[in-house]
């Protein structure tokens, strides 16, 4: 996958955790665990640990034995049979892809590859030809025969805008089952997860951007997933262009700095939060469950925006 950007997004963690980390999808996961047994703490995290190794050698655009990899080289003229899990990732990006009229879309990697971010360089034409094989409804999927077919060549996935928070899910589950109720997970700083509350505090304090008076999300039992626009960048005769793109016109999405959202799933804040920054606003299908954060423009002016459930109860500047 895509090496996420660097954002201003700091963790705040108790004095004397156990701390597990792991480097997968381009970046560093770690899981902060809470408890008074470290022997039964650390062995179920490093259970957590594999189950997010298992999600990166599944779904690693770049790894061609990875099962994205497979979906791509295959389901052209396919079907492609998917596991349970799997097929449910491919479901919840489909609802977001309609929920968010398009502005959050998995089938953007033609357009990653022809904008520059893989292994090519960047090209006007090319990105005309890839927008031709962009849209999730060239993804046909069949829940009774749990297939996933392309509507026709060039088509392919890229789920890095989803599986950082998909594999934090998975893994959170797995501290849940194994007793513990107090923890913090994070891929990346951008992909953020708290279940109960760190010692003397109310939830886990998560601080956004650098400057005084951004806000601070407390995380409890809830996720939140960051996206920005600075990071990963190509530069032409055209200009700067960044590396989250608007789906439907194949541009960089520029105008704000920085987009959150909070909400039970890792994974569908992930996915919203790409949204978010790419209408540089609240989609209108956004589910009303989850709050959204816009950051100043990319200048640093102007206020954040908040919007959603969680603003008075979980959100301090």
């Amino acid at each position: 996958m895509p090496i996420p950007p660097d954002l201003p997004v700091t963790p705040v963690t108790p004095v004397t955790p156990v701390t597990l980390a792991v480097s997968a999808m381009g970046t560093r996961f770690e899981l902060v665990l809470l408890g008074d047994d470290e022997r039964r703490l650390r062995a179920v995290g490093e259970e957590a640990i594999e189950e997010i190794r298992h999600w990166h050698d599944r779904l690693s655009w770049f790894d061609r034995g990875s099962f994205v990899s497979h979906l791509n080289a295959r389901a052209w003229p396919g079907p492609v049979t998917c596991d349970p899990e799997f097929f449910a990732l491919l479901e919840l990006c489909r609802e977001v892809w309609a929920a968010s009229g398009g502005a959050f879309d998995p089938t953007v990697a033609a357009l990653m590859r022809a904008s520059g971010f893989r292994d090519q360089a960047r090209e006007e034409d090319a990105i005309a030809r890839a927008r031709a094989v962009t849209g999730f409804d060239k993804v046909e999927l069949d829940a009774r025969a749990r297939t996933a077919r392309f509507a026709g060549p060039g088509v392919g996935i890229e789920l890095g805008a989803v599986g950082k928070g998909w594999a934090i899910d998975r893994a959170a589950r797995i501290l849940r089952e194994g007793g513990i109720s107090g923890a913090l997970l994070h891929g990346g700083t951008s992909s953020v997860m708290g279940l109960g509350a760190c010692p003397g505090a109310e939830g886990w304090p998560v601080k956004l951007g650098v400057k005084p008076g951004d806000p601070t999300v407390v995380l409890r039992d809830v996720s939140l997933g960051v996206s920005a626009g600075a990071g990963r960048a190509v530069e032409d005769a055209s200009g700067v262009h960044g590396h989250v793109l608007d789906p439907r016109t194949g541009r960089s999405a520029d105008g704000v700095g920085l987009a959150a959202v909070v909400g039970e799933s890792c994974a569908l804040a992930d996915a919203w939060s790409t949204a978010v920054l790419v209408e540089q606003a609240r989609p209108q299908g956004m589910p009303p469950g989850l709050t959204s954060l816009i950051g100043p423009g990319e200048d640093g002016a102007g206020p954040w925006r908040i919007d959603g459930p969680h603003a008075a109860t979980l959100i301090r500047s």
